[in-house]
């Protein structure tokens, strides 16, 4: 007599928003796979039975997008498609009540530290002894490494704090036992993340103990690019700038976020820097790191900017001339001290100033990109794409930076491997190059 058979659980795992969400993520998948489930990311394929979407709650389209996303999935589980479906994350931390009432077809809601709680949810045993063995989603020669969690700052238009708590860093032997797992997988790259980069160690370490680390990781075999992200420039520590120059793993980068440079803006942000504060570290950084690549982000339209403010910022754009800059529109936010405010710069504005500033920074980019033109530069390939393979150099992070791309008609390189490039034209965000023989 035949019996019959359960089919497996299978689970899909969506992630929305940033790299810490990516990393969240990914420790999910693992401590599901350790109990056995057969787990996939991302996976456009319809044979999950159940679905857990990783949200974001960071900004007005971040928040649609993840809202658009739970809608989508509890539409297919009312037709039959899934079995279950949960959710997790910063949206879920922020507006679970809310989210609960609206969104009835979600089987449960977690938070961003509700890790056990929803491995419980589906039967599965939260193994401490997982910590640091991360399975990837990334290609495998570059990961993302979180050296901490949550922020202590209290900028007026972020929400972080609320869904991530305050500020708690990771020991130094736990990130760094993480790092050797990672290299014996074959990471090459590391890049070190956190709401607040410069804040590590003051809470377990009662000091600024970044430079401590970056030693640390820099110990680790095969790993070769150390890279950092999301470093905050009030009260800066610059001895980072000397670890940059004295440590050859450590890229010459810095992820530095500054929003604004206009002196009333930043207060009205709450940013406890001025700009000429902001001009002295950006001169610090350049004279201890020579050639440093400085990756920043601009906020746009933040309650009360004017024109002059903005042209403020223009001209301070204009006169660091950045490596790397990225545009955000101020986003309106419930609970944060910015809320108070009146949203008073209409969205055409706000739209037109992110263009404008863009406009700037691609003529600033496509000069730096001349001058590289017949120079030598060791570059890490992510992908082919096309009739190209495409890579990077130290100057840039996976994703958001510029790359290198060298054609692969007559020339062949191994994915995930480094080789030297000259590069041979540019472009406002891309440059072209031969593979050194």
């Amino acid at each position: 007599m035949k019996t019959k058979s359960i089919k497996q659980d299978k689970v899909n795992v969506i992630t929305l928003g940033c790299s810490k969400n990516l990393v969240d993520s990914e420790n999910l998948i693992t401590q599901l796979k350790a109990n056995d489930y057969d787990v996939v990311h991302d996976s456009n394929d319809e044979d999950a039975n159940i679905v857990i979407v990783n949200t974001c709650g960071f900004i007005d389209v971040a928040k649609q997008e993840s809202i658009d996303t739970i809608l989508e999935y509890a539409n297919v589980k009312e037709e039959g498609g899934i079995d279950k479906l949960y959710v997790t994350g910063c949206l879920s931390q922020r507006y679970r009540d809310d989210l609960e009432r609206e969104i009835p077809e979600v089987d449960a809601w977690f938070g961003t530290l509700e890790l056990p709680g929803l491995l419980a949810k589906l039967n599965a045993n939260y193994q401490h002894e997982l910590i640091g063995e991360r399975l990837i989603t990334t290609p495998p020669h570059y990961a993302y490494l979180k050296i901490s969690e949550g922020c202590n700052r209290t900028c007026s238009f972020c929400a972080i704090p609320l869904m991530r708590g305050k500020h708690v860093s990771k020991p130094i032997e736990q990130l760094v036992a993480e790092a050797q797992s990672l290299a014996r997988r074959g990471v090459k790259e590391l890049m070190l993340i956190a709401q607040e980069l410069t804040y590590y160690g003051l809470d377990i370490y009662k000091k600024r103990d970044l430079p401590r680390l970056l030693d640390a990781l820099c110990e680790v075999e095969g790993i070769e690019w150390i890279r950092l992200h999301y470093a905050y420039p009030s009260k800066f520590p610059v001895e980072i700038f000397d670890v940059i120059a004295r440590q050859p793993k450590v890229c010459n980068y810095l992820d530095i976020p500054l929003q604004h440079a206009s002196n009333g803006v930043l207060e009205r942000m709450r940013r406890q820097i001025t700009r000429e504060e902001t001009t002295e570290l950006i001169k610090i950084a350049r004279e201890r790191a020579p050639g440093i690549a400085i990756r920043t982000t601009m906020l746009i339209g933040f309650p009360g900017e004017t024109e002059e403010e903005f042209q403020e910022l223009c001209d301070f754009v204009q006169e660091m001339e950045f490596e790397r800059l990225g545009v955000f529109q101020y986003s309106h936010e419930e609970n944060t001290s910015a809320y108070d405010l009146e949203d008073d710069v209409p969205a055409e504005v706000k739209a037109e100033r992110a263009n404008r500033l863009m406009e700037i920074q691609q003529e600033i980019s496509y000069r730096k990109n001349e001058e590289k033109v017949n120079q030598t530069f060791k570059v890490l390939f992510d992908r082919k794409e096309g009739g190209y393979f495409v890579g990077r150099t130290e100057f840039d992070s996976p994703e958001v930076d510029n790359e290198v791309l060298v054609e692969a008609k007559n020339q062949f390189v191994r994915i995930g491997d480094f080789a030297e490039v000259k590069i041979t034209d540019a472009a406002e965000f891309d440059l072209f190059g031969e593979v050194v023989q």
